[in-house]
């Protein structure tokens, strides 16, 4: 038996979709190749389809109305859906997966291992980007990110991959210029790298030391932790740093961790793609190898 759906003309869909993320009827036909009252007769056909209007027309454009937004939600995923099903059809889905990430997890873990995900998928090109900006998905040309958080950013899957443990790290010749750091009191009386990072508060806290004195050095911020790290090795102060991105220096004794104590926030490093993208194959592929790759950071 054949299952009449009600459907809109997939035209007006598309155009809708565009319009809806534009909030501008100009703009959304220049990025379509259309005119705008081509454009504007689209929108007209869909709200007399649906019978609500689904934008508010104001001065400066357009915005969404009540029911408009909860549609367009709609529309995108649904086009998403269909733009990689017809893809995977076609044969061409999993040409290239464009990842942004940020650089510590960039430079201590996916350049190292990215090698084993490309030869167990060789019909998947990597093209990847390190940033520290959040990547807009609508408009940057992305598949995946990699974050650096408490996995809740609103329209995305979140995967969890590597949970923020951190603990002092230095040079050994920094630790012997003191003759050696064997309490955390001994840390003191060293350069601190990024002093003012609320994890530092945290673990001296945790070493029975909540008197010290952590007060803000702005030449003293370094940013993404392997900066820190860098500079840590160079005997320049010790860095606060997650132990699992530096085993390399650690195993070769370029950077020291001189305590076991190694305390844990709520965020970690995400894997995050929109939720209207969750059944593309190329991201489903990617996750899982990422995931099993990760396995083991996580416990």
């Amino acid at each position: 038996m054949m299952v009449r759906r009600a459907l809109p003309p997939l035209s007006a869909i598309r155009v809708f979709e565009e319009a809806a993320r534009c909030k501008n009827f100009t703009l959304a036909a220049d990025k379509l190749g259309m005119t705008q009252a081509a454009v504007s007769y689209q929108i007209k056909v869909l709200e007399e389809r649906v019978g609500a209007p689904l934008f508010v027309r104001e001065a400066r454009g357009v915005s969404l109305s009540e029911v408009g937004a909860g549609f367009a939600a709609k529309a995108t995923e649904a086009l998403n859906i269909l733009s990689d099903g017809f893809a995977e059809a076609k044969g061409t889905s999993q040409e290239t997966l464009a990842i942004s990430v940020i650089p510590t997890f960039a430079t201590n873990f996916l350049a190292q291992h990215l090698g084993s995900f490309q030869m167990e998928n060789p019909n998947i090109a990597v093209r990847v980007e390190v940033s520290e900006t959040l990547t807009d998905f609508s408009s940057s040309g992305f598949d995946v990110g990699i974050r650096g958080g408490r996995g809740d950013w609103r329209g995305l899957s979140s995967h969890l991959l590597i949970p923020n443990r951190y603990t002092p790290m230095l040079s050994r010749h920094l630790a012997d210029s003191i003759g050696g750091v064997r309490t955390p009191k001994d840390l003191l009386r060293l350069p601190i790298l990024s002093r003012s990072d609320p994890w530092w508060a945290h673990w001296l806290s945790a070493a029975g030391l909540d008197d010290a004195d952590m007060s803000n050095d702005a030449r003293q911020h370094f940013g993404p932790q392997i900066l820190e790290a860098n500079a840590a090795i160079a005997g320049k102060g010790v860095a606060m740093l997650t132990p699992a991105f530096f085993r390399g220096e650690l195993s070769s004794g370029r950077l020291i961790k001189p305590f076991e104590l190694t305390c844990q926030d709520d965020s970690g490093y995400w894997l995050v793609y929109p939720e209207s993208h969750r059944h593309s194959q190329k991201i489903r592929t990617f996750r899982k190898w990422l995931l099993a790759a990760t396995k083991d950071w996580r416990h």
